[in-house]
């Protein structure tokens, strides 16, 4: 099954719900017998052209395990999803991803508004969106704080531009598409060619090929843990 089937499949679900950040039937009824808790709150940073398979997996899995998915951009408005994957069968071969329109996803919150001390944990997906993310400082300073708190951080192949431009990686070990190993040595961490590595912390995955390994689950039972 490609990426487009793959995208297609997801929306047989209520999806258009789940994309605008309203919290699934699972997470609202978690928590307490009034359904008014959650298990905690999870923070998805977006921006236009990021991954949609590297986004919307996550994000429906989180809510399945009782968890708010509060997704946050630039400002609070509409994002466009893409999808990045080497054509199959293209005429001529291509070397790197070709980009093409995906879905939208609605961020609630813009980045200068969030509180991460708030926040469980952090999902930092990919696409291309995070070449301009790693720019914007409320957001840099929102990353610093998972890491200085000690909170689960999972990040997906382009995600780790933005853990990257974070200062977060010096001594660190982390895996990513392969294109992108430079971000983690040229900030002072250890890049590991392999399908999952944890390092405290922080779980990574090369890419969205690499979630049949037990990466979200080691995200979910780490943010569990940390609860008690």
């Amino acid at each position: 099954m490609n990426r487009r089937d793959w995208c297609k499949g997801l929306m047989t679900v209520p999806a258009m719900m789940a994309f605008t950040g309203v919290p699934s039937a699972q997470a609202q009824d978690a928590g307490t017998a009034g359904g008014t808790r959650t298990r905690g709150k999870i923070l998805m940073p977006v921006g236009d052209a990021t991954e949609v398979v590297d986004t919307l997996y996550p994000f429906f899995r989180l809510q399945e395990e009782g968890y708010e998915v509060v997704v946050a951009g630039p400002e609070a408005r509409m994002y466009h999803m893409v999808t990045h994957e080497i054509p199959p069968n293209a005429a001529i071969p291509w070397d790197i991803t070709q980009e093409a329109a995906g879905y939208h996803i609605k961020a609630v919150l813009a980045f200068r508004d969030v509180k991460p001390e708030e926040y469980a944990g952090l999902f930092v997906s990919g696409g291309r969106a995070p070449e301009y993310l790693r720019y914007d400082k409320d957001l840099m300073r929102t990353v610093q704080h998972f890491f200085s708190a000690n909170k689960p951080v999972a990040v997906v192949c382009h995600g780790v531009e933005i853990v990257a431009a974070a200062g977060v990686l010096k001594g660190r070990k982390m895996t990513t598409v392969s294109k992108c190993a430079l971000d983690v040595t040229q900030f002072g961490g250890e890049y590991l060619d392999q399908p999952l590595v944890i390092d405290g912390n922080l779980i990574s995955c090369r890419t969205w090929h690499d979630y049949g390994t037990p990466y979200m689950k080691t995200f979910i039972a780490q943010l569990s843990a940390k609860q008690g």
